[in-house]
């Protein structure tokens, strides 16, 4: 009797129990008309109507669309309708969640005796779909998309402030850094940018999350965490090769809407390498010249003129290093060996507070780290050059080394050139070492050095050369999840000579060099996801030798001529902090304080009040002793961005920056040359000052895969330097009586289109500027165009750039890019007159007239071996043609006097189409 009651209660309980539950799934009823809208949409409405928790894959559902209209519907009937004649599969479990997939359905409940062993027993939950954070702290390093990732203890402390986690985000199969990654989590929504370490840290709230990395060029990825306190977490994800009908949608696409940064343009590698340069070696100077707001004075000058300045106010860092001459061989090629190279980051606007002592622009590259994982390497030959890079790791997954050379062997080259240049010679060569180590958990170090030569002469026995030597250590250390520290020391050295030896009698040689040693520290501290605060402390210490002619063997007659060095220190504090208001307003501020002190020894002339500084007019020479501080200027220099999000795919932004230089370059001509001199701010020559207004517009179309924008900006400058007419440059040892202090004004809008993804990509940027001097000054002892705004040598007012790649299959590309500029200003003769039994040129206005406008067009193929996975080498090709069109672009125009005639002349570096074919190697 009891058995039989026993069943008739389970009988009643599988019978009610059963509609009950689905009666709890069932309770929200649905109504609303759904007109065309994506799954995504349609999914999140229902949240909100019923308060169930969707999961899905927006991949799965980025091409399916809903157009229904129901009314009062339960919830399985709704979704079964809007799924019908589709492959999306839907599941709800006990705990008011619905999982969405496409093809395949999942099981919410586990099987009957899946947590028993082999014994029979019940199994612990800790099995392998579950790992758990190291008592000690050390990082997790997260592999599987589907496994449980516990971080943190239930039995520790309740933490103020919220739950930190933080960790790297490296590429799996050589496990180096990837920088710019987009780490987030979608409830509540809130994410970071991983640095140039690929390091994370944000804060986020107690319980079960799905944490997603994206990046463009790796693989998406995401892993099931369960947070319980802060703790670490390393994340591994694979580069991709997309098929070319996939869009990727990702936040990395978004990032140009939501950051705070304007004026600031990031390129990798892979995007450099695909764009058509002379001879096909990939030149990063040359793709940033193709930038918005980036001009050059002319062809095969890297000479880099950013919204409205001069080519001396640009920082140019590698690895943090200052390379003061980044080109080789008469400027055609850039001096950064590609393959080392990961990416490339110019900031003409927002730029940090940790930079200074520049007024226009920091173009910052930073090299690869090595492949931690196996010994790797490329190789390249092509018409001029060839290199070889090796890397791999010193201990596996904790340290790697990468060393690469470049060479040239041009000199057959100039086999081509006119009759009189028949016995020329050029060459080059650069080289890279990187090496980086993982001390522990909290402590990385890393080394750099950098080497660059070029040796060249024209026809004559005069050789030239000049070279980079850069070298610096950086120690990182990592105080908690919320706050770490990077040290970097390092030394720089530039320098250029000329030497003479054919006529031992008047053999010399003519020799400048710049040595500067630097200590900086950074210290960057996520206060919580409002708030990220950035400051340190940085020293610099300048020691110039500006030039110095010295006799050449023990038969030369040429007496000395030594310019006295100059040194100088400069030390500057910053402050800044990215602050969110809300989830529409952002706001980074930073403060930059720099001081720049004078040092002995050095002799100052000093000059009357209020008269023109000449040779006439010095009255005396004070001699400071060494160390002396012989003069200081100081101030502080201001940064502020803002940015507002008008939609999710719309914002508005704004900049305020103020810079500070106190090196100027001299030069006598308008494209970089081996032999500029570098001149430190002194008594008599003020430090140059700047400000930047910047205001954006940033819209991205079709599903973020397409990007917009318009700048506009206007800029203040003073106390640069411009040269009184007939100056002498050169070993002049009152450099101060042949140089002007002008005031200027630049002012511009650059427009940018830009599709990175997809079987055709590139970008269209269209830059309208104007760079204008004026001199005042009624001391200044020289009047030019009678007091009014001038341009200034480099000014361009349109630029017009196309670039666009075209991939065909997975082994075949095509690119061309097109580039339009206006003719950059010079000052023609006009006339002659006759004076002291000779005839004289006149010459018009500073910079009246213009040379003709620059247009060119480039076209390259890249053919790429099979992309078989287990190949020990792969191989690519890369054929094409510079300047297509074979237009003669004028690079500079000149007039020589001739039988009593002044006759002009066009000179063109580029007459002709240069076809090119390159081979490259990857083991």
């Amino acid at each position: 009797m009891k058995y039989r009651v026993f069943l008739y209660f389970v009988l009643c309980f599988v019978i009610f129990a059963a509609p009950l539950n689905a009666q709890n799934k069932e309770a929200a009823l649905i109504s609303g008309t759904f007109n065309n809208i994506t799954a995504q949409d349609f999914l999140l409405q229902l949240e909100k109507q019923t308060g169930y928790r969707f999961y899905f894959d927006t991949l799965q559902l980025d091409s399916i669309k809903i157009d229904i209209s129901i009314k009062d519907l339960p919830l399985s009937a709704a979704l079964d309708l809007a799924f019908k004649n589709t492959r999306l599969n839907y599941t709800i479990d006990n705990q008011r969640n619905i999982f969405v997939t496409k093809g395949l359905k999942v099981q919410a409940e586990l099987p009957q005796g899946f947590f028993m062993n082999v014994n029979g027993n019940e199994a612990s939950q800790q099995n392998n779909f579950f790992s758990l954070t190291d008592t000690t702290g050390k990082p997790q390093n997260a592999t599987q998309e589907n496994k449980l990732y516990i971080i943190g203890d239930e039995r520790s402390n309740i933490e103020t402030g919220g739950i930190t986690i933080a960790g790297y985000i490296r590429d799996s199969k050589n496990g180096e850094p990837v920088n710019g990654a987009s780490v987030y989590i979608e409830n509540p929504r809130m994410g970071v940018v991983t640095d140039q370490f690929g390091y994370y840290s944000f804060t986020i709230p107690k319980g079960r999350h799905t944490l997603f990395v994206q990046s463009i060029g790796m693989r998406d990825t995401k892993r099931q965490l369960l947070v319980k306190s802060s703790g670490k977490i390393n994340i591994e994800t694979q580069s991709v090769i997309m098929t070319l009908n996939r869009v990727i949608i990702s936040s990395e696409k978004k990032s140009n809407i939501r950051s705070l940064q304007m004026g600031v343009q990031k390129i990798d590698i892979k995007t450099i390498k695909q764009v058509p340069v002379a001879f096909g070696e990939a030149d990063i100077l040359k793709v940033v010249l193709m930038l918005p707001g980036v001009k050059t004075v002319g062809e095969a000058s890297t000479g880099l003129n950013v919204r409205g300045g001069s080519a001396d106010q640009n920082l140019i860092l590698f690895n943090d290093a200052t390379i003061y001459n980044p080109s080789h061989f008469f400027g055609m090629f850039a001096a950064f060996n590609p393959e080392v190279v990961n990416d490339v980051e110019l900031f003409k606007s927002s730029v940090p507070a940790k930079y200074g002592g520049r007024l226009s622009s920091v173009l910052e590259i930073n090299s690869r780290e090595g492949n931690k994982k196996n010994i790797s390497g490329t190789a390249g030959i092509g018409l001029l050059t060839s290199r070889l890079n090796i890397e791999g790791p010193l201990i596996k997954d904790k340290s790697s080394f990468i060393i690469g050379g470049r060479s040239t062997y041009s000199d057959w080259l100039t086999n081509y050139l006119p009759q009189e240049y028949k016995n020329s010679k050029a060459g080059f060569y650069d080289l890279n070492l990187n090496i980086n180590h993982q001390i522990d958990k909290q402590n990385s170090i890393f080394l750099t050095a950098y080497m660059s030569k070029d040796r060249f002469n024209l026809n004559s026995d005069t050789a030239y050369q000049y070279g980079n030597q850069n070298i610096s250590l950086k120690f990182k250390h990592l105080f908690n999840n919320k706050f770490y520290m990077v040290v970097t020391t390092g030394y720089d050295h530039y320098e250029y000579g000329i030497t003479s030896e054919k006529n031992p009698v008047n053999a010399y040689k003519l020799a400048f060099d710049i040595n500067q040693y630097y200590l900086r520290t950074l210290f960057n501290y996520h206060l919580n996801n409002n708030h990220t605060l950035e400051f340190g402390l940085s020293t610099l210490y300048y020691k110039l030798h500006p030039g110095g002619l010295t006799a050449k063997g023990p038969s030369s007659l040429v007496v000395n001529d030594i310019v006295q060095q100059q040194q100088a220190l400069e030390t500057a504090l910053h402050f800044s902090d990215k602050f969110t208001i809300n989830d529409e307003l952002s706001v980074e501020a930073g403060i930059r304080y720099s001081l720049f002190n004078i040092l002995g020894p050095y002799s100052v002339n000093n000059y009357p009040a209020d008269v023109p500084k000449t040779v006439d007019n010095i009255i005396s020479t004070t001699i400071y002793a060494k160390g002396k501080i012989i003069k200081t200027y100081q101030g502080p220099e201001f940064r502020l961005s803002a940015r507002y999000l008008l939609s999710s795919t719309l914002s508005l932004k704004a900049a305020y920056n103020t810079q500070r230089q106190y090196i100027h370059m001299l030069s006598n001509t308008a494209a970089i040359s081996p032999t500029d001199i570098w001149k430190l701010s002194d008594p008599n020559i003020k430090p140059q000052f700047g400000n930047q207004f910047s205001l954006g517009l940033f819209k991205n179309f079709k599903s973020n895969t397409i990007e917009t924008s318009v700048e506009v900006y206007y800029k203040n400058i003073r106390n640069f330097l411009d040269y009184k007419s007939g100056a002498i440059l050169l070993l002049n040892q009152n450099i101060e009586t042949d140089v002007i202090n002008t005031k200027g004004k630049a002012y511009g809008v650059e427009v940018l289109l830009k599709k990175l993804s997809g079987k055709l990509n590139g970008w269209v940027s269209y830059t309208y500027s104007r760079t204008l001097l004026k001199v005042d000054d009624a001391i200044a002892g020289e009047s030019i165009n009678n007091g009014l705004y001038y341009p200034a040598n480099y000014d361009k007012p349109h630029d017009f750039t196309f670039v666009g790649n075209y991939r065909i299959n997975h082994r075949f590309s095509i690119s061309l890019n097109t580039t339009y500029s206006t003719g950059r200003p010079i000052t023609l003769p006009i006339g002659r007159f006759y004076y002291a039994g000779a005839y004289r040129t006149l010459y018009g206005e500073r910079n009246a007239y213009r040379i003709p406008d620059y247009f060119r067009t480039d076209f390259s193929m890249n053919i790429e071996g099979n992309h078989k996975v287990h190949q020990k080498t792969h191989n690519s090709w890369t054929i094409g043609v510079y300047n297509l069109l074979g237009r003669k672009n004028p690079y500079s125009v000149y007039f020589i006097s001739e039988n009593s005639i002044i006759n002009g002349y066009q000179l063109s570096i580029f007459g002709n189409p240069i076809p090119y074919i390159n081979f490259n190697i990857r083991f």
